[in-house]
């Protein structure tokens, strides 16, 4: 993502700082969410800067957690260049060989809806995104910017998985990967898989970093991203390796 467009200096900004509510991660803690100024749409040149300050995109949001006393959820990207596929990931990558991807805009479509309905169903019944529906796919995943794309995987023709991702300036963010729920494919782990695809698109875009968005060593859903390596943190305005 680039734009000729003059760029806003980040303090020039206006953010908001939500009330604090439950922490959809860690139990028993709270947490408040700091927003660019929804007025404020997600041009390119206003994205990329606060991208690399830690900022990640949910709709026309840009957002990053803000809590007092707390600074569990930490920013990761990959190093693509560096990247260094573990035994697991090659096994992934060989596994899923007969999967054909393709890249599309960010545009709603009734099928990848149906998937992504019956995804949230079965894995996330528990969670703040059940029960789904349309205007939440629709706000949530849909957007109508140059840099807002899809990477549909498909299987003998069928769709068994969508990864929703951004190109921006400096590489690429992955924003939510869906997939169908099958005993069938369960071996494929088609969400190693998109990440694995989002590298190598990166390194073909020669772009430096996919981003991950955030990571929590003490939330169990998120140690798969751990998994990549080298994987770097964002520490206050730095961004440093993470040495486990």
């Amino acid at each position: 993502m680039s734009s000729n467009a003059p760029r806003r200096p980040v303090r020039d900004l206006r953010f908001f700082l939500t009330v604090p509510h439950a922490c959809s991660y860690l139990p028993g803690k709270e947490a408040t969410t700091l927003f660019l100024d929804p007025q404020e749409s997600p041009v390119p040149g206003v994205y990329d800067s606060l991208s690399l300050l830690g900022f990640r995109r949910s709709g026309r949001h840009l957002y990053r957690p803000h809590c007092e006393g707390c600074n569990a959820c930490r920013s990761v990207r990959i190093p693509v260049d560096h990247f260094s596929a573990n035994r697991t990931q090659r096994k992934v990558w060989r596994r899923n060989a007969d999967i054909e991807t393709r890249v599309i805009p960010a545009r709603f479509d009734a099928s990848h809806y149906a998937l992504y309905a019956d995804y949230i169903r079965q894995r996330h019944a528990d969670g703040d995104m059940f029960p789904p529906s349309r205007d939440q796919y629709r706000t949530f995943l849909t957007l109508e910017e140059p840099y807002a794309h899809l990477l549909e995987m498909y299987l003998d023709d069928e769709l068994v998985a969508v990864a929703a991702f951004d190109q921006l300036e400096h590489g690429l963010s992955a924003i939510y990967t869906f997939f169908k729920v099958d005993d069938a494919l369960e071996k494929r782990s088609l969400g190693t898989f998109a990440i694995l695809k989002l590298i190598e698109l990166c390194q073909e875009k020669r772009l430096p970093h996919l981003y991950l968005g955030y990571w929590i060593e003490e939330c169990r859903k998120m140690r798969y991203k751990q998994a990549f390596s080298p994987i770097e943190l964002l520490d206050g305005r730095h961004w440093r390796p993470l040495i486990r």
